[in-house]
């Protein structure tokens, strides 16, 4: 939850620079490396990261402290203006959408992660970084079609997002097989 206000501050800072996808981008990356050092740093390089399965619930525990703290900024400014009815469409939309693409975008790292779990050093790094990459990607394409000029397409966006999850549930399952040969 205390990342959110460095990457806030990041994100603000950039928008001196950066425009457009560009800023988009740079917002994913910012908030994905982020939430990864905030599971890194507490459980992913320490002896309680045992299992496969870790990875994505240390992830998805990293992003939905992310997202809690980020909804409850975004929900104050309304609230503190008195607009109690944006204030309810705001939070609707962000658990909608925000909650659950932190939620995805984090869990796909932990998902490479864990297919890597029982591999060398190596191709367990590559695996982190092939994790934040997809998860960028997927972050900053959400972007776009929420903030950017590909905003007429919200349902289809949320429609993936909800697609990503159920997948994201199903490679789970295997991930919870106590075999070590699907690697």
């Amino acid at each position: 939850m205390l990342s959110v206000f460095p990457v806030l501050y990041l994100e603000r800072a950039a928008i001196g620079y950066f425009a457009g996808l560009s800023l988009l981008f740079i917002w994913a990356t910012i908030e994905e490396l982020f939430k990864f050092g905030a599971a890194y740093i507490t459980a992913l390089r320490t002896r309680v990261f045992d299992e496969p399965l870790d990875a994505v619930i240390y992830m998805v525990t990293a992003a939905l402290g992310f997202s809690a703290m980020e909804n409850v900024l975004f929900l104050l400014t309304p609230l503190y203006e008195g607009d109690v009815v944006r204030t309810l469409v705001t939070g609707d939309l962000r658990f909608i959408g925000a909650t659950l693409l932190h939620t995805l975008a984090s869990a796909v790292i932990g998902m490479c992660l864990a297919l890597a779990f029982y591999k060398s050093a190596g191709v367990r790094r590559l695996a982190g970084v092939i994790g934040v990459i997809l998860a960028i990607a997927l972050h900053t394409v959400f972007n776009f079609f929420i903030l950017g000029k590909g905003s007429g397409a919200t349902f289809w966006v949320f429609l993936c997002i909800w697609l990503g999850v159920a997948v994201l549930l199903i490679l789970i399952e295997r991930i919870k097989q106590p075999t070590r040969d699907y690697c």
